[in-house]
């Protein structure tokens, strides 16, 4: 394994987290908290030390496979979140290092899973970091790190398969840089209009800004303990457009500025991503009509949740734990089925589901007609059996890590809904569940050894399992340890 650039890319990492604290020390200044811009100046130094002493010593060489493109993803996602927690140490806002660490998890994962019962109570600096750790997670860590700094030896593709979300990955452009700035001028782009949006309805600068983050990257972390609530009808139905939005494949935005209409309005995963979107609304506002006091309600309302849990954001609108069972159970499902392949939200991906489902139409149609042979096929082109290979393994994977970890936090007695919806909560990078974790709860209702499983789900379901996992294969421990060894 080539540790060396693992280091290498570690450092980078670090020294980006320091450039990102800049700006939360610039917001400590302006509304004069002192103490959290020493802390935020204290972490950002310690960062940029580390950071500097991991790349003084240049890879011995550039080359890494997708082995070594897991683990440095992992690895970068760990530090990037330990770091990322101890400013809310410092301060004393979030004193337990296992809150701070999970609410810091959370936030870079774009879980929204909170520990905190009084988000308000907290300074501006450290509500905007901790909006700011969606914004920078929702995209990804190394795709930010790909856009802005040249890695060179033609390997960078396996950093951007493992840690970009659905079943494959592919170039928009022929040099993997070039489509790492593409995406994020799509994404700095979508955020600058939502913000623009929110200001026109009459939201605070710093509101705007901090929700933008939360819609961007999908993550739903509120800066009122109401979450949108307490906001215009106008502004929430902004934030569910452009959490809708955000939860569209990319590579659909890439053709429309391209004027390829056909391609971007052709792509099966988006239609079938809308057709869900719709379907789910439509049934939910018909099953809660009769709570609100006209149909206009119902309407934002539905449309709000449907949107918030399909893409993953988090955000609530309303609490949506009171509403009828049919009504929760189409959200609960929601969660699973999660967004597009290729955004920045989470769960198991339209994709996905789309090619598990061809599947079991092909596997019934072989036993109709035994002889046929018929190809999975999405856009009209067919599927490689790797990535139908990939996608089942992925589901069961899935699975399994879900099961163990209902199990392991079944321990604390707290009931089979709470924990159930906890853990959909949290691997498919949601936030809120339901009963005890339910839209006006939080999280702080674990003990730490849940909350560690907890933050364990958040990263395996943000990082599509198998980067985290390999950092548990004997193999990979062996080979990291060895190498560490020498250097």
């Amino acid at each position: 394994m080539n540790t060396s650039i693992i280091r290498y890319i570690l450092g980078l990492v670090l020294k980006m987290e320091a450039a990102l604290m800049i700006l939360p020390c610039i917001v400590a200044l302006v509304y004069g908290e002192y103490k959290g811009l020493l802390s935020y100046l204290s972490v950002l130094c310690i960062c940029a030390i580390i950071g500097f002493i991991s790349t003084h010593k240049k890879p011995e060489s550039h080359v890494f496979y997708l082995k070594e493109g897991c683990v440095a993803t992992s690895l970068s996602w760990i530090i990037l979140s330990i770091m990322g927690c101890l400013p809310f140490v410092i301060t004393q806002e979030i004193p337990s290092f296992t809150d701070a660490l999970f609410e810091t998890i959370s936030g870079f994962t774009t879980t929204g899973a909170s520990i905190l019962s009084d988000v308000e109570s907290l300074s501006y600096c450290n509500i905007f970091w901790r909006s700011l750790t969606h914004w920078i997670g929702g995209m990804g860590v190394l795709v930010f790190l790909l856009a802005i700094i040249p890695l060179s030896g033609g390997s960078n593709f396996n950093l951007m398969r493992a840690e970009s979300p659905g079943p494959s990955v592919g170039k928009l452009v022929p040099k993997i840089k070039t489509t790492a700035r593409l995406l994020y001028i799509i994404y700095i782009g979508m955020t600058f209009i939502e913000i623009i949006l929110l200001i026109a309805g009459q939201m605070p600068i710093f509101d705007a800004i901090t929700t933008s983050f939360g819609t961007a990257g999908t993550g739903g972390f509120g800066i009122k303990n109401d979450s949108i609530t307490s906001y215009s009808p106008y502004i929430q139905w902004v934030v569910t457009i452009f959490m809708i939005l955000f939860g569209v494949n990319f590579n659909a935005y890439y053709f429309m500025l391209l004027k390829q209409w056909k391609k971007s309005l052709l792509m099966e995963e988006v239609r079938y991503y809308f057709i869900i979107i719709g379907i789910s609304t439509a049934i939910i506002f018909f099953n809660i009509l009769n709570l609100f006091p006209n149909a206009f309600d119902a309407l934002r309302h539905a449309t709000f949740q449907v949107g918030s849990i399909i893409t993953t954001t988090g955000f609530s609108s309303v609490d949506f734990d009171i509403w009828p069972e049919t009504s929760k159970i189409i959200l609960v499902l929601l969660m699973f089925i999660g967004a597009c392949s290729g955004s920045t939200g989470g769960g198991i991906k339209v994709s996905r589901i789309m090619i598990l489902i061809k599947t079991v139409v092909k596997e019934l149609n072989s036993y109709i007609h035994p002889r046929s042979v018929r190809k999975i096929k999405i856009d009209g082109k067919p599927v490689e059996h790797d990535v139908v290979r990939a996608t089942n393994v992925y589901f069961i994977t899935f699975m399994v890590v879900f099961a163990f970890s209902v199990f392991a936090i079944s321990f604390e007695n707290i009931g089979l809904v709470t924990s159930f919806t906890a853990v959909a909560a949290t691997i498919n990078n949601i936030g809120p569940g339901l009963e005890l974790v339910g839209p006006t709860q939080n999280f702080s209702v674990f003990g730490p050894f849940s909350k560690y499983v907890l933050m364990f789900d958040m990263l395996a379901g943000r990082l599509e399992l198998f980067p985290l996992l390999i950092l548990f294969h004997p193999s990979a421990l062996k080979d990291m340890v060895k190498k560490s060894n020498n250097y």
